[in-house]
């Protein structure tokens, strides 16, 4: 599991930041691709990475301002021409299925895979099966912004197969049954017991990204003792007043959530393309003085997941 930033700037292109996207990697998983947001390029953001549109399975939008979804029409129909033909699940607020679907018909885009919209709702799963679950909350932006939970589920533990080769118990059926934790009877007499032999459970990962919002309390909820919260970080901590006004958060503010939610680490995004070079090292470097695990994100930065009884998050460019 990994995230890679295909846009990490605030509002319009920029020369050294596209507007917002995050591919969510769950290669390893379930040999798919998940989008959060599609700024205006993000097909080209793509293009400079080895993410193959039809491996992406779901897109979820936070909000349906421009520079979060104006990058749809054009990698549906790339997605299309390149050969994807599995379904495309779409969520989204209300809103995002008209503009979706009047973007193919007004150019006359036909896809060659069906589309699905769903409308997101809180205090229920939006999406949910044996491996993970999806949550949304609203935010706080003017305009209906979401944040998306997702949850993996814990992982049953590891068969010990060098405990039973020890003890000379062949390879085979048997392994099936001890690893459901069975006991099991032996050619030679011996009964063995599965629960002996299966390792304790991994729990499973959480990440936390969220629309552009405000300080909201629904941020920490959503937040909640996860690996990776991805937070907005368009004002300095001097501003406050301007985030306020203009429903935004600094990076104060962003810390601030992830330190209250007991998060593991704080990734930094939608950054104003005011703040170049050094002044954006400042962000990351302010809102260390609240939460130290927080690093500012660029394009095509790269986070892997790691569970959590192995290392740290691993960041790489």
């Amino acid at each position: 599991m990994e995230l890679q930033f295909l846009g990490t700037g605030a509002g319009v292109p920029a020369k050294h930041r596209n507007v917002t996207s995050i591919a969510l990697k769950l290669l390893d998983e379930r040999n798919e691709v998940w989008l959060f947001d599609c700024g205006e390029g993000t097909q080209m953001q793509i293009l400079r990475t080895n993410i193959r549109p039809r491996k992406i399975e779901k897109i979820f939008i936070t909000h349906l301002h421009g520079d979060h979804i104006f990058g749809l029409p054009g990698l549906l129909s790339s997605r299309s021409f390149q050969g994807g033909d599995t379904p495309l699940e779409i969520y989204g607020p209300k809103g995002i299925e008209t503009f979706v679907k009047t973007s193919l018909a007004v150019s006359q885009t036909r896809l060659g895979y069906p589309l699905k919209f769903i409308e997101l709702v809180e205090d229920q799963p939006i999406f949910q099966d044996q491996h993970f679950s999806v949550y949304t909350k609203k935010l706080d932006h003017g305009i209906a912004s979401y944040g998306f939970r997702v949850v993996e589920h814990d992982h049953k533990g590891e068969l010990q197969v060098e405990k039973l080769q020890e003890l000379n118990i062949p390879a085979g059926p048997i392994y099936g049954k001890l690893k459901k934790g069975e006991s099991v009877q032996l050619p030679d007499g011996r009964v063995v017991d599965g629960k002996q032999f299966v390792g304790p459970d991994k729990k499973g990962r959480i990440v936390t990204i969220l629309g552009d919002t405000r300080k909201t309390a629904n941020s920490v909820v959503l937040a909640q003792d996860c690996d990776v919260l991805v937070h907005e970080s368009t004002f300095n901590k001097n501003e406050a007043k301007l985030a306020k006004n203009y429903f935004h958060s600094t990076t104060y503010q962003a810390a601030e959530v992830a330190k209250e939610a007991a998060a593991k680490s704080l990734l930094l995004t939608h950054i104003s393309a005011r703040y170049l070079g050094k002044a954006a090292q400042e962000l990351e470097e302010e809102a260390r003085e609240v939460f130290a695990n927080t690093r500012i994100m660029k394009d095509f930065d790269t986070v892997d997941i790691p569970f959590r009884e192995e290392e740290k998050n691993e960041f790489r460019k």
